[in-house]
């Protein structure tokens, strides 16, 4: 399948103190969020001046995209804040571009993991109108052997930050966006979270680790609401209940050090340990590794070749079901490995 552009599709953030309450509005319209619970999440972008790192994370990898892909034209676009998808796709149009891949900065399935995107690329199309391009959003990637072998060599170079004495028997834990339960269920047995824990198991052994924890994090919603558990701050504390003196903390279900890696595990999770005596180590995000990009031109080659997914190992597949207009996201590229 021919492709004549690609669009990087991301989630958004704020640029400015004043950014800052309207762009949690957007995030959180329709969803009846009380506004004190705004107030506290807004003070996780105020302690980091009304900035996201975001933004400035997806425009350094876009340059990193021209640079891999240096005859297709790259665009930039956000669901939540400037630029906004809509008004991106419609400069595409304008440019005459027919046929765009889209690579959303998520590796996952499910709703907030894929489904949405979906929902953005024909919500941006038909705002466009007729002369919308056509958008093929990219595979899920979770099991890619860039994807991993990225994650892995982050959790060495954390490893090597922590105290010579304490780095054998630190402890890995994977840690990745909770979701209520419900919504794991939505598109097939707990599609989401089998990803999740498919992926740290192709991470841990590519880091040399056959012991690890996998737990959520950044939950939201009221209580009485199951959402995947256990939360990182909770397993946490059971960790130092039974001595464990060292962590190391991987972030494998983000792609950049968004807000809520930054606060929940730089700031959060970090005290917590510290405050518990345990020493901490934060592996990296692949954030615009030139890796990543790679990454992505792959993905782009399997489409315009239909050549089959490249993954770190092999299995069964599992389609998600959906996709714009309810065709498969990529056709036959946008599957998931699940073990």
């Amino acid at each position: 399948m021919a492709v004549d552009a690609v669009l990087l599709l991301s989630f958004g953030g704020p640029e400015g103190p004043e950014q800052v309450r309207p762009f949690l509005e957007n995030v959180t319209r329709g969803r009846n969020i009380p506004a004190a619970r705004l107030d506290a999440v807004a003070e996780h972008y105020h302690h980091f001046g009304g900035v996201s790192p975001i933004n400035g994370i997806n425009r350094a990898l876009v340059e990193a995209l021209r640079a891999e892909l240096p005859s297709l034209p790259v665009y930039f676009g956000n669901r939540n804040w400037e630029p906004y998808v809509e008004d991106v796709v419609a400069q595409m149009a304008a440019d005459g571009v027919r046929r765009a891949a889209v690579f959303p900065t998520s590796a996952w399935g499910g709703y907030s993991g894929c489904h949405q995107y979906a929902e953005d690329i024909a919500r941006a199309r038909q705002a466009t109108g007729p002369g919308a391009p056509e958008l093929v959003k990219l595979r899920q990637f979770f099991d890619h052997p860039l994807f991993v072998a990225m994650f892995a060599e982050a959790i060495a170079v954390a490893a090597e930050s922590l105290p010579a004495e304490l780095r054998a028997e630190a402890r890995l834990v994977f840690t990745a966006h909770s979701i209520p339960v419900a919504a794991d269920e939505r598109y097939g047995p707990r599609l989401y979270s089998r990803q999740v824990a498919h992926a740290t198991g192709l991470v841990a052994a590519a880091a040399g680790y056959t012991d690890y924890d996998q737990v959520w994090q950044s939950r939201s919603g009221p209580p009485q609401v199951p959402w995947l558990d256990p939360d990182v701050e909770t397993h946490l504390a059971e960790l130092a209940e039974t001595g464990v003196r060292a962590v190391i903390v991987c972030p494998i279900g983000f792609l950049s050090d968004n807000i809520e890696v930054v606060w929940d595990l730089d700031s959060e999770v970090r005290e917590q340990a510290l405050a518990a005596g345990i020493a901490y180590a934060r592996a990296a995000t692949p954030n615009s590794d030139i890796r990543l990009a790679r990454l992505v031109r792959g993905l782009v080659e399997e489409l315009q070749g239909d050549l089959p997914a490249e993954r770190a190992t092999g299995g069964p597949v599992l389609g998600c079901g959906f996709g714009v207009d309810g065709a498969p996201c990529g056709s036959a590229h946008c599957i998931a490995e699940v073990s």
